[in-house]
This record gives C-alpha cells, structure tokens and sequence, in this order.
C-alpha cells in the first residue's frame, strides 16, 4: 500500500478511552509489551501520543513522541498485525516527523531491540543511523536483559 491508500486513516490524539485498545495490540505484537500504566502516564504528562483508525473505527497503529530541546524521542510505535507489510510503519513514521518538525524537532531518537528485525529493517530503509548501545536496557525472557539499538532521525 502507499501512502496515499492510509490517507483514509483517522489519525487522533490518544485518550484516556483509548489506553485499552492501545495497550490490546501493543500485547498482541511486542514479547515485551508496555504495561497499561505506561500508557496512561503517558497521557497524563501531555507527550505527543496518536492513534490511527480506519473508517469502522478499528485501531490500526499508534505512536508516542517526547520532546527535549531540539529532538522528539520515540517512545512507542506499533502497527496492527494483520497491517504488517502494508506500508503503515512508513506512514506512521511520516506522520510522526511532521509533527515532530512542526513541534520544533531536528531529530528524532529511539532504541530498538537487536532482537527486533523487522522494526530495525523498517527503521535503516527509512533512514535512521545507529548511534549508540543501551546495555541491559530491555527486559528479556527469563529474566535476562536485552541490549537497545539506539537510532536518530536528523528531519
């Protein structure tokens, strides 16, 4: 799909009415998902978080930006599993540079698991740089830690 087949997406600030759909696919597509608190702390503390619907009104992806000085951190980003491969990661990053620029970013920052090809694939076609390592950063099975692939976006 382009860009312009997602145009018929609803893209809407996240609410509190939101979190439990959210917090639904984020367990549906992440082995290590945010919790329901961190969603809502979220929304509390005014970060810049949205959701995408198609015209029923389904939830078919999500992000959350932070902003510091010139640089808008993403914290989360997921798409639907049944609208992988469909171009809506590309969309939602699109979508979240320009508010990103538009809230004055001139990068954007995250940290992707090593574990998490298809996001790291997405993420370097797009054109974000590895710039660093988190050690430990992520929690793991068994009680294990996972390093994070942190990446930037210069917009």
């Amino acid at each position: 799909m382009t860009g312009m087949q997602h145009a018929s997406l609803a893209l809407a600030p996240m609410e509190a009415g939101d979190v439990d759909e959210v917090y639904a696919l984020e367990c549906s597509v992440f082995p290590h998902p945010w919790t329901r608190g961190n969603f809502v702390d979220c929304i509390a503390s005014g970060y810049d978080a949205w959701v995408a619907r198609d015209a029923g009104g389904k939830l078919a992806g999500y992000f959350l930006l932070m902003y510091a000085l010139d640089e808008a951190h993403l914290l989360d980003v997921a798409v639907a599993g049944e609208r992988h491969g469909t171009g809506l990661g590309r969309w939602l990053l699109d979508t979240l540079g320009a508010r990103a620029c538009a809230c004055g970013a001139e990068s954007v920052l995250l940290e992707v698991r090593p574990s998490n090809e298809r996001a790291l694939h997405v993420y370097t076609r797009y054109g974000f740089r590895e710039i660093g390592r988190r050690k430990g950063y992520y929690p793991a099975h068994e009680g294990k830690r996972e390093d994070a692939i942190v990446m930037r976006l210069d917009l």
